[in-house]
């Protein structure tokens, strides 16, 4: 079977996130002791005992997604031998990506969790609280063109976008908040539901462009390798291995549209996957998976059990 390994966005972390890892694992605690020393503060006590809204702030939950991850993939290795390179690809959602790149060594898990802590920063600086909003477009109906006919309203009186092609019944728009408003009334009317989002800033938009320039800044710096394992890249929907080019990529990322529903068509159709294990905090991409490609096999691994039983898969 050919194997991608996807890493989850924000939205999958929960109080309690890799504490059975690390109660499992030496090597899943040193990549907890690793990200706390990284940033300077107990990300991973943050993560066992919360409080919730604490952790659900943008820059703690994007590095803390990240370390689970990492340290489920790191487990993986040392605990039964399972190399990130038995993959064919590895694909991660918005700061999934980081996730992605760190585990098949593309960019330092220190260095990783120092830009995630940054991105999330920034992406709240970017627009002061209230000024944007981000709704989720779903049922049967429900699928880019609709969004992009949604989003188009909503730009008539201001920002507004598709962020998130996630599957078919699922497409996420962002921008400007009376835009997203026009937009969600327009969505309704062409035969989608429509939620708001409770997020603290309009992701993947172009008002999102001051932190795609403060990440700009931060990736020239950072030292980015060519990565083990190609990443199917959000913005391109496609394979990637030239660190260059992913270091471009993660700044265009920032405003871009994440095109998850391409990525994972090219991946099951082209890519020749059979078989998604997503890594880390929850199963939101799990269900992705089984919606945009049926006949592959789907799982998520997020206990020692789970990892254990994969591993003997293999």
């Amino acid at each position: 079977m050919t194997l991608a390994l996807l890493f989850p966005g924000q939205g999958s972390q929960s109080v309690g996130m890799g504490a059975a890892l690390a109660d499992a694992f030496a090597s899943a605690r040193d990549v907890f002791a690793e990200v706390d020393e990284a940033l300077g503060q107990k990300l991973s006590a943050l993560m066992r005992e919360g409080p919730e809204d604490q952790l659900t702030l943008t820059e703690n939950a994007q590095p803390a997604l990240m370390a689970v991850s990492v340290a489920a993939i790191r487990a993986l290795k040392a605990e039964f031998g399972v190399e990130v390179t038995r993959a064919a690809f590895v694909a991660g959602h918005s700061l999934g990506e980081y996730s992605a790149l760190a585990a098949a060594g593309a960019i330092s898990l220190s260095d990783t969790a120092r830009l995630l802590k940054l991105r999330g920063q920034a992406m709240q600086r970017a627009v002061p609280v209230g000024q944007g909003a981000m709704a989720s477009l779903i049922g049967p109906k429900t699928d880019l063109a609709l969004a992009e006919a949604a989003a188009k309203a909503g730009a008539e009186v201001g920002v507004c976008v598709v962020a998130n092609d996630n599957n078919q019944g699922n497409v996420v728009i962002s921008g400007e908040k009376a835009a997203v408003d026009r937009a969600i009334e327009a969505a309704k009317a062409l035969g989608a539901r429509a939620i708001p989002l409770n997020v603290s800033a309009p992701f993947h938009c172009p008002l999102m462009q001051p932190a795609a320039e403060e990440m700009a800044a931060a990736l020239a710096a950072a030292t980015i390798h060519a990565p083990a394992v190609p990443v199917v890249a959000n913005v391109t929907a496609g394979p990637e291995r030239e660190a260059e080019v992913i270091r471009r990529l993660l700044v265009e990322q920032v405003t871009g549209r994440v095109r998850w529903r391409e990525s994972m068509e090219w991946m099951a159709g082209a890519g020749g996957v059979t078989r998604f294990a997503e890594i880390g905090s929850g199963k939101v991409l799990t269900g992705m998976a089984k919606r945009i490609a049926p006949d592959a096999e789907s799982l998520a691994l997020n206990t020692p059990e789970e990892l254990e039983a994969f591993a003997r898969g293999v």
